[in-house]
C-alpha cells in the first residue's frame, strides 16, 4: 500500500481540498558499496578537517559561502533556520495555464496527489473541473523545508503534482556563448525534406514500457552470475559511432531511411559501398564549390 509522504490542502479562491502527497516514481538505481579489494573490508568516509587527520563531530560543522579563495562567510544553524520558509500545509494555486505553454525544461520531480480522508468529493470535483477546462494549476508549497514551485495537472481522475524549476535556475541558450553558431547555417531544402522523411518513418505512439534501463539490467545479470560463482569475462567494447561529417549528410540520411524501411519490410537494407558513398559525397561537395576552388592549391596540398 502506498504511503503518503506529505499531507496538506490545495487552496485557491475559497476552495480548500485536503490532499496527501505520494511519490510517483520508484528509483531503480543499484546501490554499490566501496570495499578494499584484498579482503572486502568496507570503506568508511570520515569528516576530516583539511590539513589534519582530525575527525570533526557533526555538531561542530556549520555551512559557509565561499566569496573568494579561502575566504568564507559562515552561516550558523540558527541564522539559516531564520530564513526557512514558513511551514504551511497549503498548496497555494497562483494561476491556471495551458500545459502547452510550459517548456518541459522547467519540470523536475513528479508526485501523485490523493484525497485526504473525507475529501474524496472535493478532490473529484477539482480533478473533473480541471480536466474539463484543460488547464494546469501553477502553485507554491513548502516541502522538506524548501519552497517549491509546482504544476498540478489532472489525468484519468487523478491529480499529479510536478515540482518545477524557477526561471533563474534554467540556463538560457544565450549563455552558451560559442557553443552555438552565431548564424544559422544554410541547409539545402532537399536535405531538410530527407530529414523530415526519416522523422516520419520513425514516428510512432509513445509507449514508455518500450524503453528499458539496459545498463541496470545488464549490471543485475552480472551481479547474479558472479554471486552464483560464474566467472565473468569482460565483453569487447562496441564500435563507437562517429558524428556525421557535413559532406556525408545526404548519404547518411538516405542510408538511414533505407535501413528503417528495410526493418519494417523485414528486409536488410542494401548498404552502398563506402567508396561509392564517399565519391558521391565528394562529387556533391564539388558541385557546390566555385569552379576555381575545386582544385586544391599547392599550399593546401602540403597540409
Amino acid at each position: 500500500m502506498a504511503r503518503a509522504i506529505w499531507s496538506g490542502s490545495i487552496s485557491f479562491g475559497l476552495l480548500n481540498v485536503p490532499v496527501k502527497l505520494y511519490s510517483a516514481v520508484a528509483r531503480r538505481g543499484i546501490a554499490l558499496r566501496e570495499i578494499r579489494d584484498s579482503d572486502s573490508a568496507r570503506i568508511r568516509h570520515r569528516r576530516v578537517a583539511e590539513g589534519t587527520d582530525e575527525e570533526v563531530p557533526y555538531e561542530n560543522i556549520i555551512k559557509a559561502f565561499e566569496i573568494s579563495k579561502d575566504r568564507y562567510v559562515p552561516l550558523s544553524k540558527d541564522e539559516l533556520a531564520s530564513l526557512d520558509p514558513k511551514k504551511t500545509r497549503a498548496i497555494e494555486v497562483q494561476d491556471f495555464v495551458d500545459l502547452e505553454e510550459i517548456d518541459p525544461i522547467y519540470f523536475d520531480s513528479p508526485y501523485y496527489l490523493g484525497p485526504a480522508d473525507g475529501a474524496e468529493r472535493a478532490y473529484s470535483l477539482l480533478a473533473q473541473a480541471m480536466e474539463a477546462s484543460g488547464k494546469v494549476a501553477i502553485a507554491r508549497f513548502v516541502f522538506r523545508n524548501k519552497e517549491h514551485l509546482a504544476a498540478i495537472r489532472p489525468g484519468d481522475g487523478v491529480l499529479t503534482l510536478t515540482t518545477m524549476r524557477f526561471a533563474d535556475e534554467v540556463v538560457p541558450p544565450s549563455d552558451l556563448d560559442d557553443a552555438l553558431p552565431s548564424e544559422k547555417p544554410k541547409v539545402p531544402k532537399r536535405e531538410v525534406q530527407m530529414a523530415e522523411q526519416l522523422i516520419d518513418s520513425l514516428t510512432s505512439s509513445f509507449d514508455p514500457s518500450a524503453y528499458r534501463d539496459e545498463y541496470r539490467e545488464e549490471l543485475l545479470a552480472m551481479i547474479e552470475r558472479k554471486a552464483a560463482g560464474e566467472e565473468v569475462v569482460a565483453a569487447p567494447e562496441g564500435e563507437e559511432r562517429e558524428a556525421t561529417k557535413a559532406p556525408d549528410l545526404m548519404a547518411a540520411l538516405e542510408q538511414s531511411i533505407a535501413e528503417v524501411q528495410g526493418k519494417r519490410d523485414g528486409k536488410p537494407a542494401t548498404k552502398k559501398p563506402a567508396k561509392k558513398r564517399a565519391a558521391k559525397a565528394k562529387k556533391a561537395t564539388a558541385k557546390k564549390r566555385p569552379a576555381s576552388s575545386t582544385k586544391s592549391s599547392p599550399k593546401s596540398r602540403s597540409r
